[in-house]
C-alpha cells in the first residue's frame, strides 16, 4: 500500500484532529476557566500534588480533575510526573491569585459566560455587522455593566489584570517628559498612570473616567501623594485640559471608527498644538503571521463592535481627529505604543 503523501511543512499530520483540535477550542477554555476557579496553581505552589490530594484540598472529583489536568498539561498548563503528581508549571505561575501581576482575574473575566456566549454568536455578528453581544443582552456592553455591579467588578478586575503587564511595559519604553501632566483618559485604575508616575518624580497625573473604576484606582499611597487627582467624566463630551501627554490605552479598539474620532476630537480640543498623544493598542502586522492582535481583533468585533488597526489606519484615524502619526514603538507586551502631536 503506498503512503500518504507528506504535508507540507509545518502542517499537521493528522489534518482533520488538528482541524477539530481547533473547532474544540471552548473545552481549552472551559478546562482553563477551572482551573482558575478553582485556583490549582494556587494549590500546587508549594509543590507537586496528586490529583487526589488536590481534590481533596478543592472539594473536587479527583478522577475528573485528573482528566482536566492531564488535559491542561498537553498544552504546557501543569506538568505529571512519573508518580502521578502534578507541578506547577511557568505557564501556569500566572494563574497564581498571590504573585505580582496575576492574570487570575483576566482569566475569569475572558472565560466568563457573558464573553463565551458572545464568542458563538460571531456567525450573526458577521452576517448582520455590529456586535453579537448587543444582541444578546439588550445593550452594549458598557451599558449592560451600568446595570450588573457583579459582572462590572468581573470585567474591572480582568481589565486591570490585563493591563498590569502591558503598564510596566509602557512605562519602561516610553521616555515620558521630566516635568509636566499626564493625562490618563479613560484609565481603568490608573495602573499606567502610577508606573509612569513611579519613574518620573517630577510628573503629576490626572485619571480621567467613570465613577466604578475610580472608586478602586490604585493611586493611593506616599510615594505618589499629592502627584495625582481623579476626575470623572466621558470622554465623548470632553476630557481635562492642560496636559502635557495625552494616553488613550486600550480605549480606541473599543470602538468603530466614527466614535473613535469623537473621542480623539474631543482630545484634540483639550490640548494645546504641539502637546503628545499616546494610543497604547495592539498594531496588526501583515501578512499571515499570528499576534494576538488578530485574536482581540475579532473579540473586539463580537463584543463591543470595536476593532484592533495597521499603522495604516492609525494614521488615517488620527489625521482625521488632528492628529499627526509621528512614530509606533514596539513594546514587550502585546500593544505597542502609537505616538501622535496635536496640529
Amino acid at each position: 500500500m503506498a503512503s500518504s503523501p507528506t504535508p507540507p511543512t509545518g502542517e499537521p499530520r493528522d489534518l482533520a484532529a488538528h482541524l477539530m483540535e481547533q473547532a474544540m477550542g471552548h473545552v481549552f477554555s472551559a478546562a482553563l476557566r477551572t482551573a482558575a476557579h478553582h485556583r490549582l496553581a494556587d494549590h500546587l505552589a508549594a509543590g507537586p500534588r496528586t490529583p487526589e490530594q488536590l481534590a481533596a484540598a478543592t472539594g473536587t472529583h479527583a478522577p475528573h480533575l485528573h482528566r482536566v489536568l492531564r488535559y491542561l498539561a498537553t498544552r504546557g498548563f501543569f506538568r505529571e510526573d512519573t508518580a502521578g503528581a502534578y507541578h506547577l508549571t511557568p505557564a501556569a505561575v500566572p494563574l497564581r491569585t498571590d504573585v505580582p501581576d496575576s492574570m487570575h482575574p483576566a482569566v475569569m473575566m475572558a472565560t466568563d459566560e457573558l464573553f463565551l456566549r458572545t464568542s458563538a454568536a460571531l456567525p450573526e455578528a458577521v452576517r448582520h455587522e455590529g456586535a453579537s453581544f448587543e444582541r444578546l443582552f439588550g445593550a452594549p456592553l458598557f451599558e449592560h455593566l451600568t446595570t450588573d455591579p457583579a459582572t462590572r467588578r468581573v470585567f474591572d478586575d480582568g481589565m486591570s489584570s490585563v493591563s498590569a503587564p502591558v503598564d510596566a511595559a509602557v512605562a519602561d519604553v516610553y521616555p515620558f517628559p521630566a516635568e509636566g501632566t499626564v493625562v490618563d483618559v479613560g484609565g481603568g485604575r490608573g495602573g499606567l498612570l502610577r508606573a509612569a508616575l513611579r519613574r518620573h518624580p517630577q510628573l503629576t497625573g490626572v485619571l480621567f473616567d467613570q465613577a466604578p473604576p475610580l472608586a478602586h484606582h490604585l493611586l493611593e499611597g506616599d510615594e505618589l501623594k499629592g502627584r495625582w487627582r481623579t476626575q470623572e467624566g466621558d470622554f465623548f463630551a470632553s476630557v481635562p485640559e492642560g496636559g502635557d501627554v495625552y494616553v488613550l490605552k486600550h480605549v480606541l479598539h473599543d470602538w468603530p471608527d466614527d466614535a473613535c474620532l469623537r473621542i480623539l476630537r474631543s482630545c484634540r480640543r483639550a490640548m494645546a498644538a504641539g502637546r503628545r498623544l499616546l494610543v497604547i493598542d495592539a498594531v496588526l502586522p501583515p501578512g499571515n503571521a499570528p499576534h494576538f492582535g488578530k485574536t482581540l481583533d475579532v473579540a473586539m468585533m463580537a463584543v463591543v463592535d470595536g476593532r484592533e488597526r495597521t499603522t495604516e489606519e492609525f494614521a488615517t484615524l488620527l489625521s482625521a481627529g488632528g492628529f499627526r502619526l509621528t512614530r509606533v514603538l514596539p513594546t514587550p507586551a502585546f500593544p505597542s505604543i502609537v505616538e501622535a502631536v496635536a496640529e
